[in-house]
């Protein structure tokens, strides 16, 4: 480890934070880790280093471990996490962690969607076979080392060996991600030891309070030239989460289907019309995720990930079954304290 650590302390008290975006809500720490950047020359030594995988074609060119660190009372939570090394200079690169938010929506929607350096090729996925991919010329791992962890318990490939512990908070997964990244730098019980050396966070489309984040919707929409005074009520069909694409429902292909077609889906509402075998217009981001279901579901995919074979019945990119209580209303306190410190912070929607 290069460089003295700064201390952080883990207590819920002094790090946990909410956040949400348009449809999910973020747990925070997820607020202090999201993106987090922490200077650490390396991590321990994997539980599994995964060379291939179904989808690719040949080996992977580059570095991706795989496994579960143990949080809590007698570590009955089990995280589950992939780590990509930096293609550039790992030894020296920082290190981000991702934790996609939601909360229970799995990072392996961020790895493939979004930053990692595997990608939906589209135009070879077609037909309902095995999902095909393809590099990602902007993964942010072309220069960073980047853990991404399926939290809270629940989440993705996240487990827990007693009933009890899929019972969390916005506090409680705060300190179990806070103690998830002590043990990923000694790989063992360490107290507050060592120190962290944190340099920043980024939060994209974040939760930070009921009523300042709801009383802000009409003047954010106002100054980006979305409405006028007059027209402020069409913002209901306004995709706050990313003003550039339409308002879609959310949809998720039906977990029984004996053979996996991207029209089977279900939606939560009647008007999207999937019963064409062309794809639906408009386009919708949400569109793309039946991809993951049938790749993540697949026993070949779990096997060449090293999934503990009986501990997730069915993966979900969100679980919304969580038992997650929102105890921390707002995270503007913990704004103003990060701005003290010699934080760096993008913050953006």
């Amino acid at each position: 480890m290069k460089g003295e650590l700064e201390a952080v302390s883990c207590h819920h008290r002094d790090v946990s934070i909410q956040l949400r975006n348009t449809h999910y809500h973020f747990n925070n720490m997820m607020l202090f880790y999201v993106f987090t950047l922490l200077l650490l020359s390396n991590i321990a030594a994997s539980k599994s280093i995964i060379n291939s995988l179904p989808g690719f074609d040949g080996s992977l060119p580059f570095v991706l471990e795989t496994g579960y660190i143990g949080v809590g009372e007698l570590e009955a939570v089990q995280l589950f996490y992939y780590f990509i090394e930096s293609e550039r200079n790992p030894e020296d690169d920082p290190l981000v962690l991702w934790l996609t938010g939601g909360p229970g929506c799995s990072a392996l929607s961020g790895l493939v969607y979004e930053i990692g350096p595997l990608a939906v090729d589209y135009a070879k996925s077609s037909g309902g076979g095995q999902p095909v991919f393809a590099l990602n010329p902007y993964a942010w791992t072309k220069i960073a080392n980047v853990i991404f962890v399926d939290a809270p318990v629940g989440t993705g490939f996240s487990y827990s060996t007693t009933l009890e512990g899929y019972d969390v908070s916005d506090t409680l997964s705060a300190a179990q991600t806070c103690e998830f990244l002590r043990k990923v730098r000694e790989r063992n019980e360490v107290g507050h030891q060592p120190k962290m050396n944190l340099k920043g966070y980024v939060l994209g489309n974040p939760y930070t309070d009921d009523e300042i984040d709801t009383n802000s919707i009409v003047p954010f929409a106002h100054l980006k030239a979305l409405i006028s005074d007059e027209l402020y009520e069409c913002i209901g069909k306004i995709f706050t989460g990313q003003i550039l694409e339409p308002s879609c429902k959310l949809i998720s292909p039906k977990p029984m289907a004996l053979k996996w077609d991207p029209r089977f889906l279900i939606a939560d509402d009647t008007d999207i019309l999937l019963s064409s075998p062309h794809v639906p217009r408009p386009w919708c981001r949400s569109y793309n995720y039946v991809y993951i279901y049938k790749w993540a579901n697949d026993e070949t995919v779990q096997d060449a990930l090293h999934i503990r074979k009986g501990t997730k019945k069915h993966w979900e990119r969100c679980n919304k079954t969580l038992a997650y209580s929102y105890n921390v209303k707002s995270s503007v306190d913990y704004h103003r304290n990060l701005t003290k410190k010699p934080y760096r912070a993008l913050i953006y929607r």
